[in-house]
């Protein structure tokens, strides 16, 4: 069972070291970074990887080209703000020991992310089971703007792996602000919009209210003290700013259907 670990990269040289660390247990490293400015490449290079050089396409782009260069068969995806937990590591391990033909085609982990001082039990954001080993051959990255994961062909046997893939995320208040109103709010509008999906005012209006609740209530945010309170307030700040995008959206197709 030959591994090649695959991972994006775009002005990680705080991360991109211990990320390629966490799976130095693969026979082969590919790090894809988007001509990072800082010392991204270099730092990744003498960890033993090959980098490739490639401007960005997009997160599920990015991750399929990564994928498509790989040497072997078997695809393990890591962020750089990911690692491997040693729980994981071990499940990899047996299966690498054991008989091939008992093997699945992809393997589900949980993925727990560590945020605000504390790892995170609720709020929807555990177990968060990602599918990350994987033939290649029979499983593909989705061409979703946001949110991207991996599809296996119909057929294909998965299997979940005991352990956790660590995510540390930033919990810097003001980057997770920027980053809904740069990235994930605007991608996710766009997303809706392509696929067909519309909102209203009053969507608008109690798309916040209603991630709140859930993300605090009903996915039991509350478990996470302080740092639960501040997810379900970030989630309710980007349903809202999700929903007021698609809105303008729809408002200037219209526009633009008028005036034809």
């Amino acid at each position: 069972m030959k591994i090649t670990a695959t991972i994006i990269t775009y002005n990680e040289e705080a991360n991109v070291r211990a990320a390629c660390e966490s799976v130095a247990w693969a026979d082969e490293i590919v790090v894809v970074d988007s001509e990072s400015t800082d010392s991204t490449a270099k730092v990744a290079t003498q960890c033993g990887a090959r980098v490739i050089n490639r401007k960005w396409p997009g997160f599920a782009a990015q991750k399929q080209f990564a994928l498509e260069q790989a040497s072997h068969e078997w695809i393990f995806s890591l962020d750089a703000d990911e690692r491997v937990s040693d729980q994981l590591k071990r499940s990899i391990a047996s299966l690498r020991d054991g008989r091939a033909e008992e093997l699945a085609d992809g393997y589900l982990m949980a993925r727990r992310t560590h945020y605000q001082g504390r790892w995170i039990r609720g709020g929807g954001w555990y177990p968060d089971r990602q599918l990350r080993l994987f033939r290649k051959t029979l499983g593909a990255w989705n061409e979703r703007l946001i949110h991207e994961s991996v599809k296996i062909k119909a057929g294909a046997r998965t299997a979940t792996l005991a352990g956790d893939i660590l995510h540390y995320t930033e919990s810097n208040a003001a980057y997770h602000h920027r980053m809904i109103g740069e990235r994930y709010a605007p991608l996710a509008a766009r997303q809706m919009f392509d696929e067909g999906k519309r909102t209203s005012t009053v969507g608008v209006a109690t798309a916040g209210p209603l991630a709140f609740i859930r993300s605090l209530v009903i996915r039991g945010g509350f478990r996470d003290g302080f740092a639960g309170l501040s997810i379900a307030t970030f989630a309710a700040h980007h349903d809202f700013l999700k929903h007021l995008m698609l809105w303008e959206m729809q408002r200037e197709q219209k526009a633009v259907g008028r005036s034809k």
